[in-house]
């Protein structure tokens, strides 16, 4: 994996985290208004996003690490 690679995962995972923040925000403004159903459906649209971003975290993770080990004295 390249570093431009790398560094498109942590776009990807920022841009989810705040994809996932907007529902959030969404679905408690829902919630407090009375609009259960809304709600739920910006809530589990949140937790698509944080999946989304998990991944593109593991994936940097994962390179971040690999990167390291081939370059240790």
């Amino acid at each position: 994996m390249s570093d431009t690679t790398l560094a498109e995962h942590h776009s990807k995972a920022a841009e989810h985290h705040g994809h996932a923040k907007h529902h959030h925000e969404e679905a408690s403004k829902a919630h407090k208004a009375g609009d259960h159903a809304k709600g739920h459906h910006h809530a589990h649209v949140a937790h698509g996003h944080h999946l989304q971003a998990e991944h593109h975290q593991e994936e940097a993770a994962k390179h971040s690490a690999t990167h390291h080990a081939e370059h240790k004295p």
